[in-house]
């Protein structure tokens, strides 16, 4: 298979944002309407910026120390990126947070007063934007998220720093994601749309992706009394065909599973021979504190973060590295 050629420049990037493995062990944190509605939820003060901003310099503060690097959003996560330790390096999201439920085909949409030029001059080592995604929807449709994709490449091209693409699937004639049908498309929708954007008029540097399958429809997973939509060898090929499908660097999201089944899941997807190159993971690490902050106040969610977030963090390191590979197994430098 070919591999991604890169610049020096991104090279260093990519080398900041992994650890000595090259391995990307990188902590989420860039949600801001949904985590403010989960902050609000705990606590219905706290429904100005002032809680969400601290508690992403809580996050910074407490569990840098443990992960290659941070992403963040220039909205809320600024002060947090002060705040991360010295060896994290750091990307930082473009996209307008959620979509427009008003309109069809979930058309993404750039900060304004963001560029890729002004996410370099904070000092962050990559630009991510999220995008969502159905490989089977309107072309017309399809070709306006193409070429904003491609828009952001060249930005970034230009500004010689790392694109990160993360690509959420879905299904634009059926709502339900979680649905055993949706669990039946699940492969083609994922796989078929990394194949998409591997291809260099995108410009992309690093796939940020869903596994191909959910986990809760996989034989020998199921909850009680759940009827499996895969069986374990189904699963496993699908991995497999996920990691042959793009000759770019991927890492995979955690989709707000737990921790102990994101685990799982790399463990799952090394056994299939995925060439998965780490972790963007945000939720899987810290949603259970979010309530303490918001019900208890600032010690208890430093608390505990510095105990069980830190606990989820160093367990998810110890299988990223019996289980990640190296990029430089698919990058060479110009």
């Amino acid at each position: 298979m070919s591999k991604l050629t890169v610049t020096k420049g991104k090279y260093e990037h990519l080398r900041r944002l992994s650890n000595e493995n090259h391995v990307i062990g990188a902590l989420a944190i860039d949600q801001r309407g949904s985590l403010k509605k989960m902050i609000a939820a705990g606590n219905p003060d706290q429904t100005g910026d002032e809680g969400i901003i601290h508690f992403k310099e809580l996050i910074s503060e407490e569990l840098t120390k443990y992960s290659s690097s941070i992403l963040l959003d220039p909205e809320y996560g600024l002060p947090a990126a002060e705040k991360r330790n010295a060896d994290c390096g750091l990307l930082i999201s473009y996209e307008k947070t959620g979509y427009d439920a008003t309109e069809v085909g979930r058309l993404p949409d750039l900060l304004p007063i963001w560029s890729a030029k002004r996410i370099k001059e904070i000092g962050a080592d990559a630009v991510k934007v999220l995008l969502y995604y159905d490989i089977d929807e309107d072309p017309a449709i399809n070709d306006i998220k193409h070429a904003w994709v491609e828009r952001v490449g060249s930005e970034c091209t230009a500004e010689d720093i790392p694109f990160f693409l993360e690509i959420v699937s879905y299904d634009a004639s059926n709502e339900d994601v979680k649905s055993a049908h949706y669990a039946s498309l699940k492969p083609h929708k994922v796989n078929d749309a990394m194949k998409v954007f591997s291809d260099p008029r995108y410009q992309v540097d690093v796939l940020k992706v869903e596994v191909p399958v959910n986990m809760n429809f996989v034989e020998g997973f199921t909850a009680e009394g759940v009827e499996p939509v895969y069986t374990r060898q189904e699963a496993l090929t699908y991995f497999k065909e996920q990691s042959e499908i793009t000759h770019l660097p991927f890492i995979f999201l955690s989709a707000g599973v737990s921790a102990s089944l994101f685990q799982e899941t790399l463990r799952f997807a090394q056994e299939a021979g995925s060439k998965f190159n780490g972790v963007l993971c945000g939720r899987a690490t810290w949603k259970d504190s979010v309530a303490v902050y918001a019900n208890e106040g600032d010690e208890k969610g430093r608390e505990w973060l510095a105990s069980t977030g830190r606990q989820n963090i160093e367990d998810l390191n110890v299988v990223l590295d019996a289980t990640a590979t190296s990029w430089l197994d698919r990058v060479e430098v110009k």
